[in-house]
């Protein structure tokens, strides 16, 4: 007697879920759910690249400040060089305002170099952006879709009730 009661409120629940189920349908599952987070993972590494470049692009433009600031002093000490000066001399010092001068020269090409870095990361961080939102546009009108599905046929299941109710009270 007690497995017959138990067999009947097992069934009674296993109805209760089916029917549940048949009202609300299947959950809602984005099929590109996979391709969405690799896009969003793809988005914050680039976020992270333009990040760095960035970062180098700061360190850089201080080294090109700082090259100009000794070619500046090296200038000025030749200039303030006080009583005559000898052959080996100037030339010693000439040489050594070009190699800071290459120096400033490098210091530029790098700062263009990373300006050029960061533009491209830039570049790299608004595509990947732009797949991402899409894909989120795309979960978010498939789950509305999915959504407005359900309450239409949890809408019917309900008409279909409300009319054999009204049907067995007539």
């Amino acid at each position: 007697m007690a497995d017959r009661d138990q067999l009947g409120r097992t069934a009674k629940e296993a109805a209760g879920r089916v029917d549940k189920q048949a009202v609300s349908g299947p959950s809602f599952r984005f099929r590109l759910e996979r391709v969405r987070a690799v896009r969003e993972r793809k988005e914050k590494l680039a976020q992270q690249e333009l990040a760095r470049s960035i970062s180098r692009l700061s360190s850089t433009r201080e080294e090109l400040r700082s090259a100009e600031e000794v070619l500046e002093r090296a200038q000025d000490e030749q200039r303030s060089a006080a009583g005559p000066v000898g052959a080996a001399e100037l030339q010693s010092r000439q040489a050594f305002l070009e190699r800071i001068e290459a120096r400033r020269t490098v210091s530029e090409l790098d700062v263009t170099r990373g300006e050029a870095e960061v533009a491209d990361r830039n570049a790299d961080l608004v595509v990947a952006a732009g797949e991402h939102e899409m894909l989120n546009r795309l979960r978010d009108r498939r789950r509305g879709e999915h959504e407005r599905e359900s309450m239409r046929r949890e809408n019917k299941v309900l008409d279909e009730m409300a009319a054999r109710a009204r049907g067995s009270a007539a």
